[in-house]
């Protein structure tokens, strides 16, 4: 055999290493790449739960780009200003007012004066009020003195003085003539002042040193101490490489764990196993469990506030108990990666998820969804105070928020209302709900079937009985096979008077018939049935109820009836009197095909007597076997045995059959 034809042969199987694979390589890849030893915490972390944390190198914890920008801002607000004497002008106008003393001795000597005492303090260049309210730094031939800016004259105010000294005496020549400027602003100095404090902004608030205790257990948290937490674990997180070869035993870790969830779906669960689909949407789930919890680790969120009780519960929904603890230990093995104290996480999710699966057992009312998120919560609870007090830090055991995360996880359990909701469109799976809602005989064409053929709506309805109380011994989802039962002959609604239950006076329009046409129309009612169920958007399993409930049995009647009328023995259109099939695939399926044929044959009892009933249903379950019926059922001896049983006492019961005891 070549590769190609082992390939085509194998492909379903390969197809789900292939699934395998790539789910091991995206979990793999987000798996943490040290071992953790601690997480970061949050505002509702008072307590430091987990072991001393030792720092094991330095690391410094820059300021944030806010804080430095304040600093920045401090720093420009409260620069001294500088400014510069310049004489330059001074001189010039000090040679005027000498002039003046050849001029007009008188004025000179009022001005002389009043001039040299502003001159002394100095006039300094008007400038915006932020500046005046800075200390000043006059600057003049390399040494800078500290000032006020309100030590000096401004031009304004130099005027004021001037005024005010020389009263109401009138003067000749203009006294701003002889006013000038000498402390200007050095923007120059200012700005070589501002850089050098700003290059001495430290990019860091706090250097840690290696062997330092950062917290230690049961140390109570502040905002501080938080924050020095998180800012070492995303250090020590960042700076952490990998190697080839330890990826490759990431991928190896995971690809274990991956194959031995499909080793048990292959050994325990064959027809999940059998559905590629099913397979995907396990290990889908697996997925997105490991991806949430990957970003709440990286973003530092409440990882026990992740509804992790919802993957059991859906994985339950579709399929069964044993299936869904298995996947979910998987989950949370997985998952225990992200977890400093990994027994303390595994016993906190694994326990509650188990606990749900008792509440949803049986998934016949919504309401067992909110039962399963109040026996989440009380689940964490008690492991929490049990587990804190023995081996963890009992002072958390009495702080409030250490049970804020237990309270939304369980809260978000109800998720699975909308999830399942989903998970049908999406995948095209059916839920109990789905079928207590199908069930439901108000559903339109449930409705018609009991409005406009009566009789086959009670013929619907026994067989549902018998069907489900079998599949409820011998093992099955009762809800699906009584769903199935009630809609396995909607294909009658088109020709309904052509079948037996629904004739009136004994009439039958067969009798006027050729047996290959009345053959036609009975066989058809299977191909209608489904026309009719995919026209009403029934799902694909209720559906098979109506393509298998025949199998490919004949319609005996007519064809020994078309023997008689030809004379023949065997007849070459034998096929014509054989319904298309397939044959049933599972229990459910296999259970209902009898069910049917036995309701169907004993409405034509002539005695409903205990010995008639008995030969009745033995005849039909072994006409079945004989002609190969339920051989792809997954159905075994002892189950027909206990089919019979419950078809016998069930059948007596309908009919107050008794046992004749002799005399």
């Amino acid at each position: 055999m070549n590769l190609l034809s082992y390939i085509r042969a194998k492909h379903n199987f390969l197809f789900k290493l292939v699934i395998v694979a790539i789910v091991s390589a995206f979990i793999s890849l987000m798996l943490p790449d040290v071992q953790i030893d601690s997480l970061r915490v949050d505002g509702f972390t008072n307590i430091w739960s987990h072991e001393d944390l030792v720092v094991d190198k330095d690391f410094f914890i820059e300021k944030s780009p806010k804080m430095l920008e304040l600093e920045r801002n401090a720093i420009s607000e409260n620069a001294p200003v500088f400014f510069e004497q310049r004489n330059d002008d001074l001189i010039s106008k000090q040679q005027k007012l000498e002039n003046l003393k050849l001029k007009n001795v008188i004025e000179y000597d009022l001005l002389k004066p009043i001039f040299d005492s502003i001159y002394l303090r100095g006039v300094i260049e008007s400038s915006e009020d932020e500046v005046r309210n800075k200390n000043v730094f006059v600057y003049n031939s390399g040494f800078a003195e500290s000032a006020s800016y309100y030590d000096f004259f401004t031009i304004q105010t130099a005027l004021d003085c001037i005024q005010q000294k020389l009263g109401n005496k009138k003067l000749t020549n203009n006294y701003l003539d002889f006013l000038a400027i000498n402390l200007f602003l050095s923007k120059e100095k200012n700005a070589l002042y501002l850089n050098s404090k700003l290059e001495q902004i430290s990019l860091y608030k706090t250097i840690i040193r290696n062997g330092q205790v950062l917290v230690a257990k049961g140390e109570t948290l502040n905002d501080e101490k938080r924050e020095l937490i998180n800012a070492y674990i995303t250090s020590k997180t960042q700076g952490a490489s990998i190697s080839a070869l330890k990826s490759m035993a990431k991928f190896g870790l995971t690809f274990i764990l991956c194959m031995v969830l499909l080793t048990f779906l292959a050994f325990f669960r064959r027809p999940i196993f059998g559905q590629n689909k099913q397979v995907a949407f396990i290990f889908m789930l697996m997925l997105v469990a490991v991806i949430s919890i990957n970003v709440f680790y990286k973003n530092g969120l409440m990882i026990l506030a992740l509804p992790f009780a919802l993957f059991p519960i859906l994985v339950r929904v579709f399929f069964d108990g044993r299936t869904a603890l298995f996947t979910y230990l998987m989950i949370v093995l997985l998952c225990s990666f992200f977890m400093p104290d990994k027994l303390e996480f595994i016993l906190l999710e694994l326990i509650p998820g188990i606990g749900t699966l008792f509440a949803i057992a049986e998934m016949r009312r919504r309401q067992q969804i909110l039962n399963a998120a109040a026996l989440v919560f009380v689940f964490y609870v008690l492991i929490f105070i049990t587990y804190q007090i023995s081996y963890g830090t009992p002072q958390t055991v009495y702080k409030f928020s250490s049970y804020i995360p237990f309270v939304i996880s369980s809260t978000l359990v109800l998720l699975a209302y909308p999830a399942i909701y989903l998970i049908e469109k999406f995948f095209g799976f059916i839920s109990d709900f789905r079928l207590l809602e199908l069930s439901d005989l108000n559903h339109p064409l449930l409705r018609r079937l009991s409005h406009e053929i009566p009789g086959t709506f009670q013929h619907s309805l026994q067989v549902a009985n018998l069907a489900e109380e079998a599949i409820y011994y011998i093992g099955g989802n009762s809800l699906l096979v009584r769903t199935g039962a009630m809609y396995h002959d909607i294909g009658k609604l088109q020709n309904p008077y052509f079948f037996t239950e629904n004739q009136a006076n004994g009439f039958s329009p067969h009798q006027e018939m050729d047996p290959i046409e009345s053959a036609k129309i009975i066989i058809n009612h299977v191909i209608v049935g489904i026309e009719m169920a995919k026209e009403y958007k029934l799902p694909e399993q209720v559906i098979d109820f109506i393509r298998t409930h025949h199998g490919t049995t004949s319609v005996s009647y007519f064809l020994h009836l078309y023997k008689k009328q030809t004379g023949l023995k065997t007849v070459n259109a034998e096929n014509e009197f054989r319904y298309p099939g397939p044959i049933p695939f599972s229990k459910e399926t296999a259970v209902l095909m009898i069910a049917d044929g036995v309701e169907a044959a004993s409405r034509s009892l002539k005695s409903h007597d205990a010995m008639s009933i008995n030969d009745l249903v033995d005849q039909i379950v072994d006409y079945k076997v004989a002609n190969n019926q339920l051989i792809n059922s997954d159905i075994t001896f002892k189950d027909i045995t206990t089919i019979k049983k419950i078809f016998k006492k069930r059948l007596m019961n309908i009919y107050h059959a008794r046992i004749e005891y002799p005399s």
